[in-house]
């Protein structure tokens, strides 16, 4: 099959500074300074210059201008994270700090593959970004970048390695705090707490947050923290151990909304009502796990759009020279749902 490819004369001409010039009646320099807010116009040349400009559907080649001002208007995010869990929010947040309209944002996954990072890096920069925000798929320390970049980067949720860059992530020692401090403040004495991974940081810090509340509320922990994996699997398989164990268990903390989903389906196929016998809670806040579980389920939420925004802040900052250092850590919050309060 073959097509015919419409001759380049015969298709429509986009139109130009020189045609809104011309319908305006005044020099092109003229209406380049109407159209990009020079102070120099009169009022009423300023008004025909944008009128005519939107009578012919003129859009100026705004990456052109910024790149002559020195900035494109864009930043890459950059992303690790392959379901998009923590980098959607996250972009979201960065969106709304930017402003509709005022930047735009590139996403590239690089999926935990560092040739692949390294790709996406170099497509960025030939973009001429203005800067870039890293988002890792976990909260474990992430190699740097580099210092020799041409642009700012920020790093959210996992920090850089390097403490002389911007690293933004959330504070998940407070986070075993508020979990626990809730649990106690509804009754519970019989804490038992399943987690992920062992080697992630995520799950370390939660632990000793959780430890910490503990000791200060006069209780000891339910047994010792079972790790296992980040999966719905593992929360039941966990489940089932902590009951055989300690039947006396009033509270499953699960730390992360998945392990939290797998240990309600244990306690329901074994009977054991939730919240008013055991009641369970989560982190992450996910709302693909928190809204369809029965029933609905309390959850830390690490406060991804919050953190989103932050990021976007410090890059603005040092895209205009004001760079940060270090490592900052934002706060989080507890959602609470019937999983640790009966419904009334």
């Amino acid at each position: 099959m073959t097509t015919t490819e419409e001759p380049a004369a015969s298709r429509p001409k986009a139109p130009t500074l020189r045609d809104v010039a011309r319908l305006a009646g005044v020099s092109v320099a003229t209406a380049s300074k109407a159209l990009n807010g020079r102070a120099n116009v009169h009022p009423d040349t300023r008004r025909r210059v944008v009128e005519a400009a939107e009578r012919i559907q003129f859009t100026p080649n705004s990456l052109a201008q910024a790149i002559l001002a020195g900035q494109t208007g864009t930043v890459g995010l950059l992303t690790n994270d392959l379901e998009g869990r923590f980098s959607l929010p996250i972009l979201m947040g960065a969106e709304d700090a930017f402003g509709a309209g005022q930047m735009s944002i590139f996403l590239c996954d690089a999926r935990d593959d560092a040739i692949r990072e390294q790709y996406h890096l170099r497509a960025l920069l030939g973009r001429r970004v203005d800067g870039l925000i890293v988002v890792g798929s976990n909260t474990d320390p992430r190699p740097s970048l580099g210092r020799d970049l041409p642009v700012p980067v920020v790093y959210a949720y996992a920090p850089s390695q390097d403490e002389r860059d911007c690293s933004v992530i959330p504070d998940n020692v407070n986070a075993g705090v508020l979990a626990v401090e809730h649990l106690v403040a509804t009754g519970r004495r019989r804490i038992a707490h399943i987690s992920g991974d062992v080697h992630y940081s995520a799950a370390q810090d939660r632990a000793l947050g959780a430890a910490t509340a503990l000791a200060a509320a006069g209780l000891e922990p339910l047994g010792p923290v079972r790790y296992g994996s980040w999966t719905e699997a593992w929360g039941r398989a966990a489940t089932h151990r902590v009951l055989d164990e300690t039947p006396d268990v009033d509270a499953l903390l699960c730390a992360s909304d998945q392990i939290a989903r797998g240990a309600l389906d244990t306690l329901r196929d074994r009977g054991v009502h939730v919240p008013e016998q055991v009641a369970v809670m989560g982190f992450d806040n996910w709302e693909t796990m928190t809204a369809g579980a029965r029933p609905q389920l309390t959850s830390i939420d690490m406060n991804f759009e919050m953190l989103g925004r932050r990021a976007a802040q410090r890059l603005v900052e040092a895209i205009g020279g004001e760079a940060a250092h270090g490592v900052e850590t934002m706060p989080v919050r507890i959602q609470v749902r019937g999983s640790t309060i009966p419904d009334t």
